[in-house]
């Protein structure tokens, strides 16, 4: 696990008189009612006390979290669990948090960490009741990244605000050592950290925060850094390569060339095909998708471009083709490296003349249509060998858009499955579907043949035997969780020939998809034929 990996929803659980933090309860509280609270800390009490019973409060606070996190997280590296403090605490309300630098060795016991806070909570509570300050006023938030730090680390470290945002600085810096590596400047904070056996009220104030006070939750609006899109399964992405992708096709979208979208089974080629045609001046009319794969040479040729009554038997009316009904929109050829030689010339007519000519007819009609193109086969390779016409590819490729798998895109992999789910909760009636973070590193670990695909279908099945909305890896496929198994054990299993591992891995998809075997066969990349012969050969084996 990675802090950069932490969500809140998947951290916390809520429900209606209750908010659970992984079995501690949490209680959301107003700005303003707790700057009203400081002032009063700060009038009856003075500055000292006020402050002691602050940090402490802060310091309390980041203890309980650090120890939730070492109890219920499996973290790459002691630094992991350490920067995931920052992470809380920007999840939390209390801050954005920027690392500037860390520095931790865990042999020698040094620690040195450099934090801005932006848009401070605590500031915005001085500032609300108490205005502007001459010193730093974010105390228990020192205090949380303290306590925070400490149990991390099983070492004294103490934070200390440099710079405040009460003070007229843009933002709050602070920075955390160790115990010695202070040294004697750290002398004039430690007294705020101590407890001290002041006046009975002070001690029953301090009793009733914590009572009250157990989490402090403000739930305020992450800032957006990372560019989103507007398509299904774009919106959320993190990799470079995608993003290349969608700017690619943003500047596309609005010229009426043919585009041809290439990518593995199951990209999401289909739905970058939608997302150029919503982004073009054609969007106001209808986008028709047509899977050439699917359909014979003489059924395919009358979808396409229609026939008259009496042209073939069967043909007891006039009908109009896909390409007709598209028009003033666009028209999405999936699998169109499936084509026969016969259509794929009639669709070079198509592109060079504009024009259609209905099976039965011999007028030709004008059709206003832009095409759009999909195969996951390489095309240059089907030209070389005679299966595909050079002179419709490059029809068809005036621009080529190629979208990459997920494995070449790890980094796309969680936002996706957060936004699928999201989607999931919302078509399976499952208002509190949320992944559990144990799951997040079986996802991120899994290569994802099937791409999109094979994703939906596995959050899928995770929804539907989830319960109470919570997805564990048990709910997952077992090709899923016997990746994650195989990338801990010391390496591949001796003993098993490549029959063997095919075997297996079919086995597997299947398994995922419940036992649909078209689905499946869609998945590994093959035809349904070739996945009923190797099944054959499995069983044969046995």
């Amino acid at each position: 696990m990675k802090a950069e990996e932490l969500k809140l929803e998947e951290l916390v659980e809520f429900s209606e008189g209750n908010i659970n933090f992984y079995g501690r309860r949490l209680i959301l509280h107003s700005l303003n009612a707790f700057a009203q609270f400081r002032k009063d800390l700060l009038e009856m009490f003075g500055e000292e006390h006020a402050r002691r019973i602050l940090t402490r409060f802060g310091y309390f606070w980041g203890q309980a979290d650090a120890a939730a996190m070492k109890r219920i997280l499996d973290w790459e590296s002691p630094l992991e669990i350490i920067k995931a403090g920052a992470k809380l605490h920007m999840l939390h309300g209390t801050a954005k948090t920027v690392t500037r630098k860390i520095d931790y060795d865990s042999e020698r016991g040094t620690f040195f960490m450099e934090v801005d806070w932006i848009d401070s909570a605590e500031a915005d509570e001085h500032l609300i009741e108490l205005g502007w300050s001459d010193k730093p006023v974010c105390w228990s938030m020192t205090g949380y990244a303290s306590g925070y730090a400490s149990l991390c680390t099983g070492r004294s470290i103490y934070f200390v605000e440099k710079e405040c945002r009460a003070t007229g600085k843009k933002h709050c810096t602070v920075v955390g050592k160790d115990r010695e590596s202070w040294g004697k400047e750290i002398e004039p904070y430690l007294k705020f950290f101590e407890a001290e056996d002041i006046k009975g009220t002070v001690r029953k104030l301090t009793e009733e925060l914590r009572e009250k006070m157990k989490e402090l939750s403000i739930q305020r609006r992450e800032l957006e850094e990372i560019q989103r899109a507007r398509a299904p399964f774009f919106l959320e992405y993190r990799s470079r390569s995608l993003k290349q992708v969608l700017d690619l096709a943003d500047r596309v979208a609005h010229f009426d060339s043919s585009v041809l979208i290439t990518g593995e089974t199951g990209v999401g080629k289909e739905v970058l095909a939608n997302y150029i045609h919503g982004n073009s001046f054609r969007n106001k009319g209808p986008f028709i998708t047509v899977n050439c794969g699917a359909l014979p040479e003489s059924l395919l040729e009358s979808e396409l471009f229609g026939h008259k009554a009496g042209s073939f038997t069967g043909a007891i009316r006039d009908r109009i083709g896909l390409f007709e009904q598209a028009g003033g929109g666009t028209i999405f050829l999936d699998e169109i490296g499936d084509i026969t030689p016969a259509m794929q010339l009639n669709i070079l007519r198509v592109l060079q003349e504009k024009e259609i000519l209905r099976i039965g007819e011999n007028k030709p009609r004008k059709i206003d249509v832009r095409v759009i193109a999909a195969t996951n086969k390489d095309l240059d390779k089907e030209v070389a060998s005679g299966r595909f016409r050079e002179d419709l590819l490059y029809r068809l490729r005036v621009i080529e858009v190629e979208v990459p798998p997920l494995r070449e895109r790890k980094e796309d992999i969680l936002p996706l499955a957060r936004y699928l789910v999201k989607r999931m909760a919302d078509r399976l009636n499952i208002p509190k579907l949320r992944l559990d973070s144990t799951v997040i590193d079986y996802l991120t670990g899994y290569p994802w043949p099937g791409n999109v695909r094979e994703m939906e279908n596995a959050l899928e099945r995770g929804a539907i035997l989830s319960r109470d909305g919570q997805i564990i890896p048990e709910h997952l496929p077992s090709s899923i969780t016997r990746s994650q198994a195989a990338r801990h054990a010391a390496g591949i299993v001796g003993g098993k020939t490549l029959l063997d591992m095919e075997r297996e891995y079919i086995q597997a998809v299947l398994e995922s998809c419940g036992g649909n075997k078209s689905r499946a066969a869609e998945i590994l990349g093959i035809s349904y034929s070739t996945l009923w012969r190797k099944l054959k050969e499995i069983e044969e084996r046995k």
